[in-house]
C-alpha cells in the first residue's frame, strides 16, 4: 500500500468518526461559546467540517503564503449545513491526496507569512500535521463544547462516558 492509499483510509476512518461528532451538534445551540475569547460551537464545528478539504488544497501549490489567504468558510447555519461541509471536505482531501500521489506527498512544501519562511517540510508532512493532527484537535475541542452543553458524547477512540462501543449489545 502506499503512502496516498494510507491517508486516504485514515480520512476516511477519521471522517466516519468526526461525522459522528458533527451529528451531535444542535442547530440553536451554534451561537454559544464556553468564555468570550472561544469560537461559538458553529464557528468551531464548521472549522472541523471543513479543516480537511480547506487545508489539503495548500499542498496543490509548492509555496504557501499564509497572509495571502483571506478565505473563509461560510457560516453554519444549521446541523446539516456542517455535515454536507464536513462531506465535501473528506471528499476533497482524498481526491487532492489521490491526485498528488505517492511522490508528489514526498515532493516538498513551504509554508510563509508576509514572504518570510515559517517551516518547509515534504507535503506529507502537511497533510500528517495540518490536515490531520490539526483537525483531531479540533475535533477534541468540540466534544469537550458538547460535554459542556450536555450533549451525548460519542465514542472517538474508544468509550466515552456515553458510548461504549466494546459493550457487550443486549438484545
Amino acid at each position: 500500500m502506499g503512502m496516498a492509499d494510507a491517508l486516504i483510509q485514515e480520512i476516511d476512518r477519521e471522517g466516519a468518526t468526526t461525522r459522528r461528532v458533527l451529528e451531535r451538534v444542535p442547530s440553536d445551540k451554534l451561537s454559544w461559546k464556553p468564555h468570550p475569547r472561544s469560537m461559538s460551537l458553529g464557528e468551531l464545528a464548521q472549522h472541523v467540517a471543513t479543516t480537511p478539504g480547506f487545508t489539503s488544497s495548500w499542498a496543490l501549490k509548492d509555496v504557501f503564503d499564509f497572509s495571502a489567504t483571506g478565505e473563509r468558510p461560510a457560516p453554519a447555519t444549521s446541523t446539516a449545513d456542517i455535515i454536507a461541509a464536513h462531506d465535501q471536505s473528506v471528499t476533497k482531501a482524498k481526491d487532492i491526496a489521490r491526485q498528488l500521489g505517492d511522490v508528489g506527498l514526498m515532493s516538498e512544501w513551504e509554508a510563509k507569512m508576509n514572504g518570510a519562511v515559517v517551516f518547509k517540510m515534504p507535503k506529507v508532512g502537511l497533510y500528517r500535521t495540518i490536515v490531520l493532527n490539526h483537525w483531531y484537535h479540533h475535533r477534541g475541542q468540540l466534544s469537550v463544547y458538547l460535554r459542556l452543553l450536555n450533549v451525548p458524547v460519542p465514542s472517538i477512540y474508544g468509550p466515552s462516558a456515553d458510548e461504549n462501543p466494546f459493550a457487550a449489545q443486549v438484545s
